[in-house]
Order: C-alpha cells, then structure tokens, then sequence
C-alpha cells in the first residue's frame, strides 16, 4: 500500500468486517520478545515507528500511538501526527486510554498471542467500566491486509558449544527438574527465545541481531522436554546435540501438547508466557503455577566460563572501536563524514575480527540533534553530517560466539562549549559512582538507580530512561530479571535482586532537544567483594567495557581526587588492554586519549 493513511484505512475496513470497533498492536511477538522478526514487524508497517518499543490503538475515528520517553523525539519525526495522537508511557497505559476512548458496546480487538494475561486482565477491567468488551481474534487482522508480509525466518538452527556455554542442556534441564521437584511443578513452559536458547544449547538467526531460533519448549519434571521447532530449521548436527531426551515436534503442535497437560502442575511465566498459553492450558485443566520460567534466573547469572568469555570478546571489540574512534578523530575534522558512512565503517572495523557473527543491536550513531533521542536509528534518509564544534554519540555492540558487547561513547568533534562539559562531566560523575558502589547481597536496582543521577539531579537535570540493563552471553543485548532502574523509567518491572555472576550496563546520560545527547556507557559484571572487617556478603562491579571516555569533554574541576583517579586507573586498563590489538598509529592516538587528567 502506497501511504501509511492507506494501511491505517484498510485495516480500519477489516475491522469493520469483523465487528469491531478498535484494535490494539503491539511491537513484540508470540514469546513477547523485545525485538522481533520482519514478519512480526506490524507496529512499524501500520505506522512507520522503527523503535523497539511501543504499542498502537486504531479505532473508528481515531489512533494513538504509545511509546514511552526514549522515543519522544523519534516518534513524531516517523509516525504522522495528522492521522495519530502521541500518549507516553507510563503516564498514560493503554488500558487507561481504551477506558477514556472507547464508546459504549464498543468491541475492541486483540491477538491473544501478542499480549499478557495481566495486560488482558487489565484491559477487560478498564474497558467493563465503559461497557465495551475486550475481544480475542483468531488471526490478526493486520496480516490480512498486509500484502507483502514477510514470512518467518527459515535459518538453520546451530549448536552452541559447551567451551563456551559453560554448562551441558542435559545438566541444565536437570537444574530445571530439581527446582520443578521443590515446587512440585510436573512441567515448566519456556516461551522466551532467550530461554529457548540459553536451556538448550543452541542458536539461531530468527531475529536480527539477536541470536535466537522461533521454538517453544516444555521441561518435564524428569528432564527431557518437548521442543517444538519448523522441521527444516533442524539438522542432523542440532538434532545430535539435542539426544534421546528432547522429543522434537513441528511448532505448530505447541499449543496442542499444552491442551494435555489436564491434571499437570505446569509452570507458566506472567512477563513471557502469552495470554493464549494460560488460556489452553486453563481450558486443559493444568493447575498453573504463575512465576518466572526456571532458565531465567540461572541464565542471567553467568558461569566462569560465560564470564571469561565475555572479558575476551569485550577485548576483541573494544580494539575495533578504538581504531574507529581514532579512525574518527582523523576524518570527521575534514568534514564529509556523515551518521550513515561512520556507522558502516565502525562495522567495516568490527568485522576485521573473523568471530564477529553479527552486530547486537542497530548502531546508534548520533550526531548533534539526533544524539539526543536515545534510541535513534540512522537511515539513508535520516543521516546527517557529523560537523564541526557538535557532539556525536556512538552506542553499538558486536555478537561473538562467546560474549554480547554493547558500549556507548560520545566525543565531540571541534571545540566544546562550557555547557557540553558541564553535562558529560556530570554524566561521567553518576557513572564513576555507579562502577565503584559497593552494596549487599539483596540490593535490587532500583536501590542504586540514584547513585548515576545524583549529580545531574543537582542541577535539575535527568534523563528519561534506565541506567542499566542485563545482557546475555551471545544472546540477547536487553535481558532481565536484572536492571538499574527507578520505578519512574521504562522497564522498572524488573527488580530481581542483584546476584554475582548478573551482567549489566552502567549508562548514565543527558540529553538537550534540538541539540545533542550525551551517554556513557560500560557492561560490568556484578562479583563478590572482599572487605577487610565487614559482616555482610557484599558486592561490586568489575567493568568489562574498556574503550577511552573523551578527555576533551571532561571539566577537571568538577571532579574529585578520587574520581580523577578513577579515570586514570581506567584509561591505563584500556592501554593495557587494547594496546596491544593496535597498530602503531592507533596506539600512539590511545595513549594520548589515556594521558592522565591534568
């Protein structure tokens, strides 16, 4: 269809076909997935949003659009605001708004397979008060009048070595069925690809970026599981690997195993598992247990073997950013350097390195205005020249069979203003305080969240989005249960308490409208720590991301002995680190990048 007012009519006839009277669309898939396949790409089809996180309502006369605060400046440069109404979130939820806008007997829509159960139950509470209903459908019906939709990945399924998972699936599952012993649970179901993933040892190429294969699993109380995969993505190699203990079944038998797990006690996940398998398997008679599916916890807490792994592939990548940035430093003075040429050229430098097997996520490249939306994502059509005196941010990762990297830098090109230092210097104040907290077994993190805004605070500044996410171990570059976040900020759902071996980030930031963003952003591993005299089992942060933090952007005066310290403690490990992957050029470059602090 020609326009996105065209898609917006068509389906609003479909709807009319069907009798109801709105519809809700969500940007996830049928594992509630964050980022998803093209052929699950409808948000981004029906209104042209390219951020990773948001959900639409198209009703008889009106739509809005809800995406929360890092897309506050992307969402009304993509979606036309003559055809939709922009609602934040989380001022403002989309139960909330169907209750304020949808009409008595309305009927509004929702695929089952998109949405949680409590998110339904929600929806139906808010929706009675206007007596309107909630509606499941039976197929989506933006795919009816998506007429090119792309289809499903076809990719191979591969094994993911045990060198580097660390740890066997068969001993896995048995972790799994000893803790399905102690709840008395006869069968958990992993809907999460990460899970999907993590539980048995194997990778895919399903959605970009993100090494994940589209499959459901059941975990038995006695260790073997169903796994429900298309048969062509199978080979006789994954097929091996699986052994006598994975019964391997066509994906769409899923939901017809659930339906007879009648009399079972099945473990289903209220943040992972959709609204339609809580549906089956009430309608089987499976007594549910409502918690969090048994891979997810063990998978955040990384081994010594996911460990190590990811300290070597943050070296490899650190190197290709380095020679970047110095690459960088060189160019962008002369001008002609634009978001789009220096993002294909960072990853020109990450795939000199033969293990690099794919980029995490799309890099982030920034400059001047565009740094000042979180998550913006370069086009053709969106990228602008990095000039002179502006700030440009860089945040990007590279996927290694042996770890997930994922870092941001910002440096200016030119001469800063006062202003520019007085805000990445209070950005690298909140950072420094987050990496060298010490805190005890238990702190959750929204307990430490204040600890990086602390000093933006003190000039009546923040920033709309989490300091901190987990990351997998080649897997996903957002995984939960951990994060950093206040209970204000996207994703403040998560609040697992911090455990050793948890991966996060640490990325702190500021961002001016219409001007620049600035961001700084570590991955650090949280590890017991040692206190001479101490009482409690406490902990810390061991940084795992070693690439320089541009000096030309720091104001000395505002940072403390100790923290002056810090960055100089920091850049000798980068030298020390890198330097070595260097050649001579990008070598003498880092060394002075890594000068100490006058």
């Amino acid at each position: 269809m020609s326009t996105y007012e065209d898609r917006l009519n068509a389906l609003r006839e479909e709807l009319a076909s069907r009798k109801l009277t709105g519809f809700v669309v969500p940007l996830t898939d049928e594992h509630m997935s964050e980022y998803v396949g093209a052929y699950a790409q409808r948000l981004g089809w029906l209104t042209g949003f390219q951020g990773s996180a948001g959900t639409a309502v198209v009703m008889s006369e009106e739509a809005a659009i809800f995406t929360d605060g890092r897309y506050t400046l992307q969402v009304r440069e993509q979606v036309d605001g003559e055809n939709w109404e922009y609602v934040g979130v989380p001022a403002t939820s989309v139960a909330d708004w169907l209750k304020d806008h949808a009409s008595q007997g309305g009927r509004i829509g929702y695929d089952p397979w998109l949405h949680t159960r409590q998110w339904v139950t929600a929806a139906t509470k808010a929706l009675a008060e206007k007596g309107a209903e909630l509606v499941a459908v039976d197929t989506n019906p933006i795919d009816a009048v998506w007429p090119d939709k792309p289809l499903p990945s076809d990719a191979k399924l591969i094994v993911h070595d045990e060198k580097f998972a660390g740890k066997s699936s068969p001993r896995k599952r048995q972790d799994m069925a000893d803790e399905m012993a102690e709840k008395k649970a006869d069968a958990a179901v992993l809907a999460a690809l990460d899970s999907i993933a993590w539980t048995f040892n194997i990778r895919g190429a399903d959605v970009d970026h993100t090494p994940v294969a589209l499959a459901y699993a059941i975990v038995h109380k006695d260790g073997t599981a169903d796994f429900f995969v298309e048969p062509d993505k199978m080979s006789e190699d994954v097929q091996r690997h699986l052994g006598n203990g994975v019964r391997v079944h066509e994906r769409s038998a899923f939901q017809g195993v659930l339906g007879s797990l009648k009399g079972k006690r099945v473990i289903a996940d209220p943040e992972r598992a959709v609204a339609a398998i809580f549906q089956t398997l009430e309608d089987a008679g499976a007594t549910i247990l409502s918690e969090a599916e048994p891979a997810v916890l063990p998978k955040a807490i990384k081994n010594p073997v996911e460990l190590q792994g990811m300290r070597d592939s943050h070296e490899r990548d650190g190197a290709a950013l380095v020679r970047f940035l110095h690459w960088l430093s060189i160019e962008a003075p002369k001008g002609g350097v634009t978001e789009m040429s220096a993002a294909k050229r960072l990853l020109e430098f990450r795939q000199e390195n033969p293990l690099l097997r794919d980029l995490s996520f799309d890099s982030i490249s920034g400059a001047g205005p565009h740094g000042a939306s979180p998550h913006y994502r370069v086009s053709e059509e969106s990228s602008i020249p990095l000039e002179m005196d502006s700030i440009y941010l860089i945040d990007s990762g590279g996927q290694y069979p042996d770890g997930t990297t994922d870092v941001t830098r910002t440096v200016i090109i030119g001469t800063p203003t006062p202003e520019m230092r007085d805000r990445f210097t209070r950005v690298l104040k909140g950072h420094i305080a987050l990496a060298t907290a010490v805190f005890p077994q238990g702190t959750r993190g929204s307990q430490l969240d204040s600890f990086a805004r602390q000093y933006l605070w003190a000039a009546g500044l923040d920033y709309m989005h989490g300091t901190g996410h987990g990351v997998g171990s080649f897997l996903g570059v957002h995984e939960g249960p951990q994060r950093i976040s206040a209970a204000n900020y996207p994703g403040s759902g998560w609040d697992e308490p911090l455990h050793a071996g948890m991966i996060l980030s640490n990325e702190p930031g500021y961002y001016k409208a219409g001007e620049y963003g600035i961001r700084i952003e570590n991955l650090v591993a949280i590890e017991e720590r040692e206190i001479a005299g101490g009482e409690a089992t406490m902990l810390g942060f061991e940084t795992l991301t070693f690439v320089p933090i541009d000096r030309n952007l720091i104001d000395t005066t505002m940072l403390t002995a100790v923290e002056c310290d810090w960055v100089d403690g920091y850049h000798a490990d980068v030298v020390a680190r890198i330097g070595p992957h260097l050649d001579d050029a990008a070598a003498a470059w880092l060394g002075e990048m890594c000068a100490p602090l006058d």
